[in-house]
């Protein structure tokens, strides 16, 4: 099964109780998603494994680490997900960036990509699944799937906010997954919000309310 990691940084926990905040403002929203989550990404990455490699400085010659492995890439699903890109992107310039869209048939219930489009050496790299809110896990599942169907074999999801249904729900349909969120909160209401949660993720990031 895979791990969730909660994360309780004071700074992660100041930010969020901004975004939460009904009063807080497109502006300003926008900004505290894009800060959460280079925090998010600076705790979700501390495990990636590194190489021992010399540098010379000015005066010597120093034993440095630097990444190995698997390179990053980073996968929004559209479009909140959106939101949290430009600042993981802004710490680990390297990774590359690929989209999902999807939407649910209203008539099979079956999940329909209406666009997904992946760096071509994406089955090489390690894939980090953004999206703010994790509610019904529904979408997240589907969007995995989709991936996986790259040939994707290490995939962590990373969401700024989440309900015990929709962890539960990528934990039943995807146990080889890594979530990492900052907050777990109580319930889904009867329209599948997370409560109390902050609203809808997109309309507030993108002034759509």
């Amino acid at each position: 099964m895979g791990n969730v990691l909660v994360l309780d940084h004071p700074l992660l926990q100041h930010k969020l109780s901004i975004l939460r905040d009904k009063n807080t403002g497109v502006k300003e929203f926008r900004e505290i998603v894009g800060e959460i989550s280079a925090l998010m990404c600076y705790e979700a990455t501390r495990n990636l494994p590194t190489e021992e490699v010399d540098v010379e400085t000015p005066l010597a010659i120093a034993k440095c680490k630097v990444l190995a492995g698997k390179k990053m890439a980073i996968v929004p699903i559209l479009r909140a997900g959106l939101g949290m890109v430009d600042t993981m992107i802004a710490l680990v310039p390297s990774a590359k960036v690929g989209h999902i869209g999807l939407y649910r048939d209203p008539d099979t219930h079956e999940p329909v990509k209406y666009y997904c489009k992946m760096p071509t050496d994406i089955a090489e790299r390690h894939v980090f699944v953004v999206d703010p809110m994790l509610a019904t896990g529904g979408s997240a599942s589907d969007a995995i799937t989709f991936i996986k169907e790259y040939g994707c074999k290490s995939i962590t999801m990373m969401n700024i906010i989440a309900a015990p249904e929709g962890i539960a729900k990528v934990q039943k349909d995807h146990p080889d997954i890594d979530i990492v969120v900052a907050a777990v909160d109580e319930k889904l209401n009867d329209h599948a919000y997370i409560v109390p949660g902050l609203g809808d993720a997109g309309d507030r990031i993108f002034g759509t309310k």
